[in-house]
C-alpha cells in the first residue's frame, strides 16, 4: 500500500512537470534568435543577420562613398522596398556625384515636402531586375521603377548608363549595386 501510494505520487510529480513544461514552451509559436530577428513594425530593413551576403541597402550602408545616397533613402521611405527579396539593380551614385547638382539641391530633396520628388528620382536609379555588367549591351534600354528608362553604354570595355560611367559593380544578396559617378535624373 505504502509503495502504491509512492508511484501514484511520483506519476503525479511527474504529470505536474510534464504539463509545465508544455505550457511554457508554445510549440505553434514562431521564435526568433538574435541573429534573424526584427523589432515588431521594423520592416525587413530591421532584420539582424551578420551572417548573410548583404543586400543592397547594406552595401550602400557599408560605403562611406554613399552616405548621400542613404539619407536620400532614408528620407525618401524606400529603405525597407529595398531591403526586400528583388531581385534589384542599384546604379548608385557617389558622393561626389551629388556634389556635383547645383547648390542646395540635395537639401531641397531632402526636405520633407519633396519625398515624393526625391523618391521618384531614386526610384529612376533601380531596376527590377539584375543586370550584371556581363548582361548590358551597347543601346540596350531597362525599365526601371519609377517607369522611366535608361540607355546602356559599351564602348572600348567601359560601360555606361545615360552617359554615366559604371565605376565598380557589387553584388548583393537581393540584386547587384553599380556604382556611378552622376545623379540620373528623370526626363
Amino acid at each position: 500500500m505504502k509503495l502504491n501510494f509512492l508511484l501514484r505520487a511520483a506519476l503525479g510529480l511527474m504529470l505536474i512537470f510534464w504539463l509545465a513544461n508544455c505550457t511554457n514552451s508554445a510549440p505553434n509559436q514562431p521564435t526568433s534568435t538574435s541573429e534573424s530577428s526584427a523589432p515588431a513594425g521594423g520592416g525587413q530593413s530591421a532584420v539582424q543577420d551578420d551572417v548573410s551576403q548583404k543586400d543592397v541597402v547594406k552595401v550602400a550602408v557599408g560605403s562611406p562613398d554613399h552616405t548621400t545616397l542613404v539619407t536620400a533613402v532614408k528620407a525618401a521611405d524606400l529603405v525597407n522596398v529595398l531591403s526586400n527579396a528583388g531581385p534589384f539593380t542599384v546604379f548608385a551614385p557617389t558622393n561626389a556625384a551629388f556634389d556635383l547638382l547645383p547648390p542646395g539641391t540635395v537639401e531641397g530633396l531632402l526636405k520633407p515636402d519633396k519625398k515624393e520628388t526625391l523618391a521618384d528620382i531614386l526610384q529612376y536609379h533601380v531596376a527590377v531586375a539584375v543586370y550584371k555588367t556581363e548582361m548590358l549591351q551597347d543601346g540596350q534600354v531597362i525599365p526601371m521603377a519609377n517607369d522611366g528608362k535608361v540607355t546602356i553604354g559599351v564602348k572600348d570595355g567601359k560601360y555606361t548608363v545615360n552617359g554615366a560611367n559604371i565605376l565598380a559593380s557589387v553584388p548583393a544578396s537581393n540584386g547587384i549595386v553599380h556604382v556611378i559617378d552622376a545623379v540620373l535624373l528623370p526626363k
